[in-house]
């Protein structure tokens, strides 16, 4: 599995899937809408997929001596730890806004979503929707990449506008509460969106992994 791994971080892997993960600070920036990071890192991931159909990977890939699935398995692991790269970022600048710049004119006066657990559990669920449609939509033809890139875009702004706008219906404000009050909330929608990146990303690598098999390459 390792491997595996290193193949594709070091043949396989786009240089901006790397550069990338630093829109994962995006979570610094006070008054503006800081999901898209998260958009941005799986954009990187996108152009890595994008480098290894040009140059014929997939076709190489399999004629290593390995399984079929594990050359699906090879794509989902570098795409995970992209994505949790990011993610340790994404946490760190939430931990730090929710501590030492608790007091912050600029983050308390933001109006748009604050950097808390529920905005981190909100990133999990992007980056399984990634996962869930683009790299399980990619696998169908294992060539075809612009449809299921297409239609995660379409779900990735679309969990972002009601991410931002949740908070701002009566009685969910503390979706968007600062610092650690309601924190025993915001780690309970942190937990469910861990568990649906979870999810999607599992369910995604099993029907990767049965429909890779099927195509004659």
């Amino acid at each position: 599995m390792i491997n595996i791994l290193r193949k594709e971080m070091r043949l396989s892997a786009s240089m901006l899937s790397y550069l990338f993960i630093a829109f994962g600070f995006m979570f610094f920036i006070p008054g503006y809408p800081i999901l898209c990071g998260v958009f941005f890192v799986t954009l990187g991931i996108f152009y890595s997929f994008q480098n290894a159909r040009e140059t014929n990977d997939i076709l190489f890939s399999t004629l290593l001596p390995i399984a079929k699935k594990d050359v699906v398995k090879g794509k989902f692991l570098f795409s995970c730890f992209i994505e949790l790269c990011s993610f340790t970022l994404m946490v760190a600048v939430t931990i730090l806004r929710m501590t030492i710049f608790s007091e912050s004119t600029v983050y308390r006066n933001n109006a748009l979503m604050n950097a808390n657990p529920f905005a981190l559990g909100m990133a999990f669920v992007i980056f399984g929707l990634f996962n869930f449609i683009f790299i399980g939509g990619f696998f169908k033809t294992a060539y075809n990449f612009g449809k299921p890139f297409f239609q995660y875009i379409i779900s990735a702004f679309l969990t972002i506008g009601i991410g931002e706008t949740l908070h701002h219906l009566p009685g969910l404000e503390k979706l968007n509460s600062f610092g650690f009050e309601y924190i025993i909330l915001q780690l309970g929608l942190f937990g469910i969106g861990a568990l649906c990146y979870v999810l999607m990303t599992l369910l995604s690598y099993r029907n990767a992994c049965e429909h890779f098999e099927k195509i004659d390459l």
